[in-house]
């Protein structure tokens, strides 16, 4: 039951959340409010008090020094189960890798909060109002990150990153003319899900069935012979899953046109289906660049098409690709 996977999904997360915040810059302005300077705010990953900590070991802050202000850096603070989001736990998905040769399926993933916590830390106001600026606006309260899970999957899912609450504070020193430190602390919970193990799924879907049956009568009065009789049927994929685009049409066609002008009609040929825009058709004939074809077949809309749109070919290639819970036809043979 607990055997060993590692998906890397909370570093995943953190990595996207991360990845918002290493562009922020401030700039500093003379007296004509001309940009004299520009910064770039620097960003790590670690918690606020270790950042303070140097601070606190160099009190000249505008000395060089290897930790200077303004900075910023986050932490992965929290993790909760988020029961709201819960789906089915029988409920399964499929992927494939990017080049197409491996398909795995697993459960439903399971949703868990994490909070992340960024914190801000300037010498200067100006600075602090520059940075949380342009920060807040992107969160009304959430910003939806797209984050590619399960590494060469790539299963791509959108995370809400909710911005919870700020936490203000000034650490003075001396009197009130000097500012030492100014820290904001801006609250987020990423509304992330956790993946479990992934298996194999070339096994699940039946790719042949033969059946047996007699043919014929053996009523009396009737003469109909009697005989064994096998058909073939194997799973025949009704849509393009490897994108294998051979020519485009070089006409508008609309919903009754059969006869389709291509740019290029070497790569078709007759008895073969092909797709285009999501309508899967069966050529009937090739001439020239002109084929001849049979509309929404499988129960595919019938749909306009544009001049340039792209035609994919469905060959026994995309039947290898047929995942778990698709709609797919059958080819057959009688022998």
């Amino acid at each position: 039951m607990f055997e060993y996977f590692y998906n890397e999904i909370f570093r995943s997360v953190i990595i996207g959340f991360g990845s918002m915040f290493n562009g922020i810059e401030i700039q500093h302005k003379n007296e004509s409010d001309n940009s004299v300077s520009t910064l770039r705010v620097p960003l790590a990953y670690g918690p606020t008090q270790k950042f303070l900590a140097r601070i606190e070991q160099q009190a000249n802050l505008n000395k060089s020094t290897q930790m200077s202000l303004p900075r910023m850096s986050f932490e992965f603070t929290d993790l909760q189960y988020d029961p709201t989001r819960k789906s089915t736990q029988t409920q399964q998905f499929v992927v494939k890798n990017t080049t197409g040769s491996e398909v795995k399926k697993g459960y439903v993933p399971v949703p868990y909060n994490m909070t992340i916590q960024l914190s801000i830390m300037t010498k200067l106001n100006d600075d602090m109002l520059q940075i949380v600026e342009q920060i807040l606006p992107h969160f009304q309260p959430s910003y939806n990150l797209p984050i590619n899970f399960l590494g060469d999957f790539k299963e791509k899912r959108d995370i809400p990153i909710q911005l919870e609450g700020i936490q203000m504070e000034d650490d003075y020193e001396g009197n009130f003319e000097t500012r030492r430190s100014l820290v904001y602390t801006l609250t987020f919970t990423a509304k992330t899900f956790i993946f479990g193990p992934l298996t194999d799924v070339s096994n699940d879907i039946i790719r042949k069935v033969t059946v047996g049956y007699v043919a014929g009568s053996a009523s009396p009065g009737l003469r109909n012979p009697e005989r064994d009789i096998s058909y073939r049927v194997a799973p025949r994929a009704i849509q393009d899953y490897d994108d294998s685009v051979v020519t485009t049409t070089t006409e508008n066609i609309d919903s009754t046109e059969k006869v389709i002008t291509v740019d290029d009609a070497s790569q078709l040929s007759a008895a073969t289906y092909i797709e285009i825009n999501k309508e899967e058709m069966y050529i009937e004939k090739v001439s020239g660049n002109n084929i001849t074809v049979k509309r929404g077949q499988d129960g595919t809309e019938v749909k306009e098409h544009v001049l340039g749109s792209a035609i994919k070919t469905i060959t026994a290639n995309d039947a290898n690709f047929i995942e778990v819970g698709d709609d797919f036809g059958f080819d057959g043979m009688v022998f």
